[in-house]
C-alpha cells in the first residue's frame, strides 16, 4: 500500500511527470541515435540528472567534443542552480541526511514545486525529499522508455522536445497564481523578447538572465527604499 504521504507527493509532481516522461524519452531516443549506449544514458539520468544539460552533452559528444568541454559547458548551463540553492538555504536547514540529495536533485521544476507550497504550511523536509525523488524517478523512467524505443525500432522524435516548453508554461502559471504579482513575469517577458531581438544565440540565455536579475534587483531596492521612507 502506498502511504498517504507518498500519494500527496505524487499528486504534487503530476505536472512534472507529464513533462519528464516524454522529455526523458526524447533524451533516451536521442542518446541511442548519437551512439551512446543505453546503460550510459541511464547512468547520466541517475548520476547527473541535469535535464537540458544532458541534451547539451549529447550534442557536444555527437560533435566530437571532449569530456572537459562537455563538463565546462554543462557547468555554465547549470550555474543558475547556484541562485536556486541560495534561496533554499534556510528551507533545507536541519534536513540531516536528506540534505545532500535535496541539493543534488534541485532542478528547475523541483524548485518551482518546492517554492509553490502554501505559505501557511511549514516546510517539510520529508515532503521535499519525496517530491525530489519522485521527480527524478519520472525522469529516469522516461529515459528508460526512450532507450527501449530507440534500441528497438526507428522513432520519429521530431517535436517531442516541446514537452519541456509546455512544462515550463504550466509551472509559470502556478507561480503566477501563488505570487499574485505581475512585475516579475512582465520583466521576464520583456527581457526575453529583448534578448531574442538584440543578442546572438550564443549569448541569449545568459544575457536574458543577467538583464532580468538586474531589473528585479532594481525593483527590489526601489520597493525597499519606498518602505523605508514610509516608516
Amino acid at each position: 500500500m502506498i502511504s498517504a504521504a507518498w500519494r500527496h507527493a505524487g499528486h504534487q509532481t503530476l505536472p512534472v511527470m507529464f513533462g519528464y516522461l516524454p522529455l526523458g524519452a526524447a533524451f533516451g531516443i536521442l542518446a541511442i541515435e548519437v551512439g551512446i549506449s543505453g546503460y550510459a544514458a541511464l547512468a547520466m539520468s541517475v548520476f547527473i540528472y541535469a535535464g537540458a544539460g544532458q541534451f547539451l552533452a549529447l550534442a557536444l559528444l555527437a560533435a566530437g567534443a571532449g569530456l572537459t568541454e562537455v563538463a565546462v559547458a554543462t557547468l555554465m548551463l547549470n550555474s543558475r542552480h547556484v541562485f536556486y540553492g541560495l534561496s533554499l538555504l534556510k528551507r533545507f536547514q536541519g534536513a540531516g541526511l536528506k540534505k545532500p540529495y535535496l541539493i543534488f536533485a534541485l532542478t528547475d521544476e523541483t524548485y518551482s514545486l518546492l517554492t509553490s507550497q502554501p505559505a501557511e504550511n511549514e516546510p517539510s523536509h520529508a515532503l521535499d525529499f519525496r517530491i525530489s525523488l519522485l521527480n527524478q524517478s519520472w525522469w529516469v523512467l522516461g529515459s528508460l522508455m526512450g532507450v527501449g524505443l530507440g534500441s528497438a525500432a526507428l522513432f520519429d522524435s521530431q517535436g517531442i522536445e516541446f514537452a519541456l516548453t509546455a512544462l515550463f508554461i504550466v509551472l509559470t502559471l502556478e507561480q503566477a497564481c501563488r505570487l499574485r504579482q505581475s512585475r516579475p513575469f512582465v520583466i521576464a517577458l520583456f527581457t526575453g523578447i529583448g534578448a531574442l531581438l538584440i543578442l546572438p544565440d550564443r549569448h541569449l540565455l545568459l544575457g536574458a538572465i543577467a538583464c532580468a536579475c538586474l531589473l528585479l534587483l532594481a525593483d527590489y531596492f526601489r520597493f525597499a527604499s519606498h518602505r523605508r521612507t514610509q516608516c
